[in-house]
């Protein structure tokens, strides 16, 4: 897959800020132009619950984080980068202005996308020197964590910038949509416009509250549309017989006066400030960062609870997260041996995520053990067990844990493991991991733990191969000289 190697980002708001979020965390490189006074904070606040959305979304190893640099001018923000995406206001002579600026200064080669929700690139695009390379790439927010963009091309837009533009986004976790016509609105505001109109209407006529009706789409409809989306759940909604007979039964409704659709509604002051104290008391005194926090953990629940549909195979959003996890853990395996082997190996860092906690606020018992487990893996990624290597059809199977708490991991709190090879084998690798306060160095828990070398297509334990022996052996050498773990051989109740 082609990759993007440094992005710039014209505009930091909501969407701005989450794009960067989404670069950096690709480990891209990301320059920023935003004259906005705040951009910085704004940035770093989206940056921050992007990371903590991440720590809940995946255990894949994510590559090292871009780096982000603020610039004073748009010419110095876009000068190297390979990716240009506009997120300024909503505005036609102003974005007009700053795309063709951008234009100006860009490489040659350099691919610009514009994050506008309903301007039409042609018209975007009219002054541009080489407007061959502009495109809408129409996100949704948060962008860190919805993976879609709508990419659509102007009358001057090349074929060859729409198959660049979809082949980069698989390696930062986002599915591209080519929209074959360019259209106001495009295709997802078009529908959310027609939802939204509606839903004005059943307000200003006192059917229902702001709340009741949030209630109706994210109870029902709405979590069949996060797996499934419209047309294919009303084929369901058809039995047996499907989509036809699901129209020929459905289809007379679209002529009875249901809805208001063609008819607007005055969204004058009286109805403004109705939706404004009725949404208020639905937020309950929450912040907007808070909602952003909260809606990350929910989404982040949707996604991981997709990744395991289909019978483990993954399910719309979650299939693509399941296959961008695969490319990180492909790209995070075979690390280089560690220059000091002769002491145990940190191999995880990582923060108590809010998902990691229980009422306490305290680590609960199963992220101790999947740190633990991320740790193993880490040391089998270090001595070629990666995977490719698993795919292959061999791996070390975990067949006996003890795992120790000592301490408390809280929420927020900065964590870290270390690995020391007790003994190894041709078919055994027995480790002792330690959990760690990466601030103060104290211990937080234990683990003992003895893998297997399998065949797993043959569901027994084989001999590894020389390669991986050879790492091994190397690692349980240096260990050797290590001082016998306190805690090693314990078993449940027994005394110290």
């Amino acid at each position: 897959m082609t990759k993007i190697s440094k992005a710039a980002c014209i505009g930091g708001g909501v969407i701005g800020g989450g794009w960067i979020a989404r670069f950096l965390l690709a480990g891209i490189d990301v320059d920023v132009f935003d004259p906005h006074p705040e951009a910085s904070r704004i940035v770093g606040e989206v940056i921050a619950n992007a990371e903590k959305a991440y720590a809940m979304l995946t255990g894949a190893p994510l590559p090292p984080r871009g780096r982000l640099r603020f610039c004073q001018t748009l010419v110095e923000a876009v000068t190297d980068a390979d990716w240009i995406q506009e997120s300024v206001p909503e505005r036609l002579d102003l974005k007009r202005g700053v795309l063709t600026e951008i234009d100006a200064a860009a490489r040659p080669d350099a691919l610009i996308g514009s994050s506008t929700s309903g301007l039409l690139p042609t018209d975007l695009q009219r002054d541009m020197r080489h407007p061959e390379r502009l495109f809408v790439a129409h996100p949704y927010n948060p962008v860190y964590l919805l993976p879609l963009v709508e990419i659509v091309g102007g009358e001057k837009t090349s074929a060859a910038t729409i198959r660049a533009t979809m082949e980069r986004l698989p390696p930062i976790g986002m599915k591209g949509v080519h929209i074959a016509k360019e259209i106001e609105a495009f295709v997802g505001d078009r529908l959310l416009e027609a939802l939204w109109r509606e839903a004005l209407w059943l307000i200003h006529d006192d059917i229902c509250t702001v709340e009741t009706l949030d209630d109706v789409i994210r109870y029902s409809f709405g979590l069949r549309w996060a797996q499934m989306g419209l047309f294919q759940t009303y084929r369901i909604a058809g039995g047996e017989a499907g989509m036809r007979h699901f129209l020929a039964q459905f289809g007379p409704c679209l002529a009875w006066p249901w809805t208001k659709l063609t008819d607007v509604v005055d969204l004058d002051e009286a109805l403004i400030e109705k939706i404004g104290r009725q949404s208020d008391e639905q937020a309950a005194g929450l912040s907007i960062r808070e909602l952003e926090r909260i809606r990350d953990e929910n989404l982040v629940g949707i996604l991981q609870a997709l990744k395991g549909g289909d019978g483990g195979k993954g399910w719309g959003a979650g299939k693509l997260l399941k296959d961008f996890e695969r490319t990180l853990w492909a790209e995070g395996g075979g690390e280089a041996m560690p220059a000091d082997p002769s002491r145990p190996l940190r191999l995880v860092e990582t923060k108590v995520s809010p998902a990691w906690v229980d009422y306490n606020g305290h680590m609960t018992e199963h992220r101790y053990l999947q740190v633990f487990g991320d740790t193993s893996d880490a040391l089998l990624r270090l001595v070629g067990v990666d995977l490719a290597y698993v795919e292959a059809g061999h791996s070390y199977y975990t067949v006996e844990s003890h795992i120790r708490h000592l301490g408390e991991a809280k929420l927020g709190q900065a964590i870290h493991s270390a690995c020391q090879i007790l003994s190894a084998d041709e078919k055994r690798l027995h480790v002792f991991h330690t959990l760690h306060d990466t601030a103060t160095g104290e211990l937080i828990a234990t683990a003992e733990q003895m893998l297997l070398h399998v065949d797993s297509k043959a569901g027994k334990a084989v001999a590894a191969p020389a390669a991986v022996l050879d790492r091994v052996k190397a690692i349980a050498a240096s260990h050797a000289e290590l001082a016998l773990p306190e805690g090693a051989g314990r078993h449940v109740g027994q005394r110290r």
